[in-house]
């Protein structure tokens, strides 16, 4: 059984057995489309990895994490999903669905596959859900701060227009990440460009989000079909952060079309 609230944030908890999660409320409109942003809750993996951690690489018990997936399919409904082997960079994967068996490396995933979903992981960066629903294209960016001053979102927009997407069409979501309460960079002005200063909301903080919207919206992408979760990772322990605890689990963000 499926139960749900609105949250105010412009996302809707929705819960299935023991395992919750968030769908944004304009994602969540279009019924061919699954997507979710998952908790730490509902998974089996122990301290410090505790619960729902879906990542192999960070030091919890492997059989703990492949529970941890199969119980997001199960939730779900869906195949196994294309995971990448995330590297902090701006790589762009166009998935297939033999990735499902091998990881590639990148932070992007793109697809026009139906039946095929993707998968991020994540603890205090964006995950950035896009969706256009006239091309059938969806993607999934992992977008840390290496990410960001890259343009990553901005770059995987136009990737999903050399697929035949319109940017004025597509759906975005951005997911819990590190918000400008929390996202410190005391040595700033060695690690981020002179044009994020303007991004910069008190001392040695910045406000990473606002950079995702103006990153959209510089590709096409309208205001209005952008929603953000404004929901600090570290501020909230519902979810894993890597700056709040260091040696932490990911938890994971899945869209994808299913097959018609």
């Amino acid at each position: 059984m499926v139960s749900w609230f609105n949250l105010g944030l412009g996302m809707i908890k929705r819960q299935i057995r023991q395992l919750p999660y968030y769908q944004f409320e304009h994602l969540a409109e279009f019924p061919q489309l699954t997507h979710a942003v998952f908790t730490r809750k509902g998974g089996v993996s122990k301290a410090p990895f505790d619960w729902l951690n879906v990542a192999f690489g960070v030091g919890d018990q492997k059989e703990a994490v492949a529970e941890n997936r199969r119980r997001i399919m199960g939730g779900l409904a869906i195949s196994p999903p294309v995971y990448c082997q995330q590297t902090h960079g701006d790589g762009i994967v166009i998935a297939d669905p033999e990735m499902c068996v091998t990881p590639p490396k990148g932070d992007v995933l793109v697809t026009d596959h139906f039946g095929l979903f993707l998968a991020i992981q994540v603890a205090d960066c964006q995950s950035v859900m896009l969706y256009d629903p006239k091309a059938g294209i969806v993607a999934n960016i992992h977008s840390g701060w290496r990410g960001s001053v890259r343009n990553i979102i901005g770059k995987t927009v136009l990737q999903m227009q050399r697929l035949g997407s319109r940017p004025k069409n597509i759906i975005a979501g951005v997911g819990p990440s590190l918000g400008p309460c929390c996202a410190e960079f005391i040595n700033y002005r060695k690690e981020l460009p002179e044009a994020i200063h303007s991004y910069q909301r008190s001392e040695n903080h910045f406000d990473f989000w606002h950079l995702s919207f103006d990153q959209l919206t510089g590709q096409g992408v309208l205001g209005d079909h952008i929603e953000q979760s404004r929901i600090c990772t570290c501020c909230n322990s519902l979810f894993f952060s890597y700056r709040r605890e260091k040696r932490t689990g990911r938890f994971a963000t899945v869209i994808g079309l299913r097959k018609q």
